[in-house]
């Protein structure tokens, strides 16, 4: 993800250096952040649905151990066990 945020900012800068300020250089920058981190939004609590990199408004690079929907604890194997700790 990291990678691709400098990359992004990159391409802005050369484009916007070498050809001066381009709207299709900062779409296309965007477009490839949003692909970039399009497998973020699969990762969701399985007995919820909730996903698992949003704490409230704000999107954090890496999961939760445990659901703040459910509770449910996420390392477990097999979903529809038992809640630990809720």
């Amino acid at each position: 993800m990291l990678a691709a945020l400098i990359l992004a900012v990159a391409l802005v800068l050369t484009v916007d250096r070498l050809y001066g300020h381009s709207t299709i250089a900062f779409a296309a920058a965007i477009l490839g952040l949003v692909i970039a981190n399009a497998p973020m939004l699969r990762l969701n609590c399985p007995e919820c649905g909730k996903n698992l990199f949003f704490r409230g408004v704000f999107v954090v690079p890496w999961p939760n151990r445990t659901c703040g929907k459910c509770g449910y604890e996420l390392d477990h194997d097999e979903p529809g066990q038992d809640h630990q700790n809720r």
